[in-house]
């Protein structure tokens, strides 16, 4: 038989470009089955029924691009399925790690949680802002860890606080105010209505009616910038019920949802010390 060299090369180029098509993939499928074999552990640890919420940069497919996320319509779907799917009984553990994202979304996913009749817990290992903080507010207890935090929730509308744009059109004569910044302003103001009503709806049972407004009403007037950082402390300030025993499973969790180098050095690297739970290179 006749040695046939371009034959052997077209092999060869054939299986790298398989690999390069399945092998993420492949990755990735192998990190949902460790993800769900983690959060059974989770939820045999605390008998809860574990459901995530991560919305981190991960990278999938051919190409590796970073897909962005946030809280969308589609996790409210997957997340009230799950709600729907836990017995009456059962305990609920949703974790979470957010940016934010649809207050439709959020709100709906807070709606389910709070009125699941077994006790629910959302647990915060690094950070749930806005709508994340919304969901949060939701359950009957919050872990978080001593250094996670939550944020404000006030509505934002075109990337501008709703709060904000009450307040430029306050300091404004009603004659040098265009049509379109009045009705955005008109809008602004119910959704920031909508919202605190809604915030003192989720409390109402835990604080009672006048602290829950107190509450409500600082979480969304725009006392801070809408990504302000509301640590332990402050939470606790609110008279919400938060516990910073984050179980350590639940960061073995984060480290199953890693972030794409995207052909850059790490920012961050370190040497774990004995006993430490995180591992070198992140």
């Amino acid at each position: 038989m006749a040695y046939d060299p371009y034959s052997l090369s077209g092999i060869f180029w054939l299986l790298i470009f398989l690999y390069l098509i399945f092998m993420p993939q492949m990755k990735h499928q192998m990190l949902v089955s460790a993800r769900r074999k983690l959060m059974e552990k989770i939820g045999e640890k605390r008998g809860s029924n574990v459901i995530t919420m991560i919305h981190r940069q991960e990278s999938v497919g051919f190409l590796g691009i970073p897909i962005y996320r946030f809280i969308d319509i589609d996790d409210s779907e997957k997340v009230l399925r799950a709600i729907r799917s836990t017995p009456k009984d059962k305990p609920i553990d949703l974790i979470i790690h957010t940016p934010g994202g649809l207050v439709l979304a959020a709100t709906q996913i807070a709606k389910a949680l709070h009125d699941h009749p077994a006790k629910t817990t959302v647990i915060v290992p690094h950070y749930a802002m806005s709508g994340g903080t919304l969901i949060a507010l939701a359950a009957d207890e919050i872990i978080m860890d001593p250094h996670a935090v939550l944020g404000p929730v006030d509505p934002q509308l075109m990337n501008y606080p709703a709060p904000s744009i009450l307040r430029a059109v306050e300091r404004k004569d009603p004659k040098d105010i265009d049509d379109q910044t009045l009705i955005m302003a008109d809008i602004a103001e119910k959704a920031i209505n909508q919202v605190r009503d809604f915030v003192v709806s989720l409390l109402r049972d835990k604080l009672g009616e006048e602290r829950a407004k107190e509450v409500a009403k600082t979480l969304t007037e725009g006392r801070w910038t809408h990504d302000y950082p509301l640590t332990v402390e402050t939470v606790r300030e609110f008279g919400l019920n938060v516990s910073t025993d984050v179980p350590p499973e639940v960061y073995e969790l984060m480290d199953l949802y890693p972030q794409p180098i995207m052909q850059r050095h790490p920012g961050v690297e370190f040497v774990p010390s004995h006993g430490d739970r995180g591992r070198a290179g992140k």
